[in-house]
């Protein structure tokens, strides 16, 4: 099982542990790229693709886990574009 599947399935587990770098990892496996909005962009990270609707995602202050919320709301989204 690859790097790709395991990441699929802890997601799919909605752990409290899945981490920004582990959506970041698995977001890009699919073909998106990260876009910053600028220097004031803050926490606000969009992940976008040419052929998925874009992701925005918080980044994390002082812990590197997403809440849960966004975890299901990644797994949402995910899952209505077919890629998971």
């Amino acid at each position: 099982m690859g790097q790709k599947e395991k990441l699929i399935l802890k997601l799919k587990s909605k752990p409290k542990d899945f981490t920004f770098d582990e959506a970041e990892r698995l977001l890009a496996y699919f073909g998106y790229m990260r876009s910053n909005k600028g220097k004031t962009s803050g926490s606000r990270v969009m992940f976008v693709s040419g052929q998925f609707a874009p992701i925005l995602l918080h980044k994390p202050h002082s812990r590197k886990e997403l809440l849960e919320y966004q975890v299901k709301q990644l797994i949402e989204v995910l899952l209505q574009e077919g890629l998971i």
